[in-house]
């Protein structure tokens, strides 16, 4: 499964010079993203794009759903250099924890059970990295989630309908622990059935 996320470490971006320059270039276009177009990625309508990537939008979520991301949000983006990625790719988040509640993470369940405490400390950890993360997926989640999650590779030729999933790919490139804490939690906490983020001995 390491395979799966080896050209997206941060060896290969620090040793590759055109990778940078292509993330550089996918986060300033973001930066400028204009409201109009988060809206359409929030409802699940975003433009050249009809596959329900965001499934029904996170703006036509419960709002029970809706409050439970905000506090996941908040508990997992704790790191001190990613305080404000929660903010910055909002609606890329928004769209991917759509996705997860309209599909109710394809019937997957939940390991809350076996996992929850260990995976809260290593969620809350400021030392311990996204292969810590990923080594928690089950190979059903693993599958799951390569097939499920909605991006594309960076390119600076994809342009139009496709940059949206370019959008989700910087998400995975830069928040890949909290990306992957964010799943396993949704997982983990039901694919959600309360309004807020269930820790581990809370």
């Amino acid at each position: 499964s390491s395979l799966f996320w080896k050209h997206f470490s941060c060896v290969d971006i620090a040793s590759s010079k055109s990778k940078m320059q292509t993330l550089a270039v996918v986060l300033a276009v973001l930066a400028a993203t204009s409201g109009a177009e988060g809206a359409r990625l929030r409802t699940g309508r975003a433009a050249q794009e009809p596959d329900t990537a965001c499934g029904k939008g996170f703006d036509n979520l419960v709002k029970g759903s809706q409050d439970y991301f905000r506090t996941a949000a908040v508990e997992l983006w704790s790191h001190p250099y990613h305080t404000m990625d929660n903010a910055t790719f909002e609606t890329e988040l928004e769209c991917w924890f759509a996705n997860m509640c309209t599909t109710k993470c394809d019937g997957l369940q939940s390991q809350a059970d076996s996992r929850k405490e260990e995976l809260t400390e290593l969620c809350k950890s400021n030392q311990a990295d996204w292969l810590k993360i990923w080594n928690k997926f089950s190979s059903d989640e693993i599958k799951w989630f390569k097939k499920s999650y909605p991006s594309e590779e960076l390119s600076e030729e994809k342009s139009g309908g496709l940059f949206f999933r370019q959008a989700m790919e910087t998400v995975k490139e830069v928040n890949k622990k909290e990306l992957l804490c964010l799943t396993l939690f949704t997982i983990d906490d039901e694919c959600v059935t309360s309004s807020f983020i269930k820790l581990g001995g809370k």
